[in-house]
Formats: C-alpha cells, structure tokens, sequence
C-alpha cells in the first residue's frame, strides 16, 4: 500500500457513467430548457473538464438557478433508473487498500446518495468519507475543503494521500494542498484532456490495471 489514504473521484473514474447516464440526462434536460440546443459527448466531456459543469450551464447557456433546479431534477429522474457500471479492477482496487488498513475517501460532483447506491449496486466496499454536490458550493471542489478534512481526522500528511481524478478540478484541488495526484485517463480519448493530464499529473494512466500496479506493486 503506498498510501494510507486512497482518494477517489466517482464518475469515470470508478463507475463508467458520463456516457451512460449524466450525457444523457442532460440531453433530456436541454429538450425542456434549450429547445434545438444539442451537445456531442466528446463536447460535453470538454466542457465539465475545462471550465465545469456549471460555468458552462450559466456562463454558455445562460441558464438560471431556477432553471439549474430543473436539470438536477431532470438528471435525477434519469438516475433513478439507471446505475453506472464499476471499471474492470477498480472492485479489487479498493478492496485491497481497505484490507491492508488503508482508507478510502471519494470527493465528487455527484451526490452523496449517487454515489452509495453505484457502490452497493456495484458491491464496493463503502468508502470512509464521501463528499459530492451536497457540499455548499464553496466546499466542493476545486475546494480543499474535502481534503483539509479528511487530513485532520486521519491525521495524515498531504503524501501519505493520493488523489485519483480525470477531470481538472481535481488536479486543481490536489495541486492547491500538495497531494500526489494521478490523472485517470480510461474514460475518454480526447486529446486536449489528454495533454493536459498527462502534462500536469504525477503520473497518468489509461488502464485500471495501471493504477494498481502503481498503488500496490
């Protein structure tokens, strides 16, 4: 184990759910917000990369908070009847960190219950911490606020914890604490992420089997 702490993101990076289930929730959502407005997947994985979610909602879209209300609300009627499916390894991944004594921490842009009912549904061993869009705004991340606190309850340096994302907010809040940060790349090919993880993380990786060899080998 070469963390003590194993901090993961949720969406396409344990579960494969931005093509399965948030794309096209979303696509349901602009029917009844944008009429005749339409994104492709490689776009919308573009844009909750680099500048998120909800700058592009607001910022491109011009979307309203009552109007955002009404996406959530979209997005979770889709969720109710769809769960995301576990990455091959990623079960054995976190299995093992929990057997070895290590913790398990998940810090998301889904929501807390989300991402309990992909474990269960998945049969991963329940993460220590969870931390999703429940937070107040200013706590989620590219917030350290996550971090901060999972450090003073385990008392842990930032090196003895790993963060491992595929999007930038991710690597934003790692590099803002100092915790070693692994860019997750099996989710998509898209070339500008690509470069860009794979310029700025610790280390990348385009294969689950990657990063196990990389956190027990």
């Amino acid at each position: 184990m070469r963390y003590r702490c194993l901090i993961l993101d949720h969406d396409d990076t344990v579960v494969n759910s931005t093509a399965t289930i948030h794309y096209p929730a979303f696509l349901e959502a602009l029917k009844l917000l944008r009429p005749g407005v339409t994104i492709s997947l490689d776009d919308y994985f573009r844009e909750n990369f680099d500048p998120g979610f909800i700058p592009y909602c607001v910022g491109k879209l011009g979307m309203t908070d009552e109007e955002l209300e009404v996406e959530v609300a979209c997005w979770k009627n889709y969720v109710s009847g769809h769960t995301a499916k576990v990455y091959d390894g990623m079960r054995e991944i976190i299995g093992r960190q929990k057997e070895e004594g290590g913790i398990v921490c998940v810090i998301s842009h889904s929501y807390d219950f989300n991402i309990r009912r992909d474990y269960e549904a998945n049969h991963l061993p329940m993460p220590d911490m969870i931390f999703g869009w429940e937070c107040p705004p200013e706590q989620r991340k590219p917030s350290t606020y996550a971090l901060e606190t999972i450090s003073r309850k385990y008392r842990l340096k930032p090196e003895e914890m790993v963060m491992v994302d595929d999007l930038k907010p991710g690597y934003d809040m790692a590099k803002a604490y100092g915790v070693p940060f692994v860019g997750a790349g099996w989710a998509n090919d898209i070339p500008e992420i690509q470069e860009f993880m794979r310029k700025n993380s610790d280390v990348y990786f385009t294969e689950v089997e990657e990063l196990a060899k990389f956190l027990f080998g």
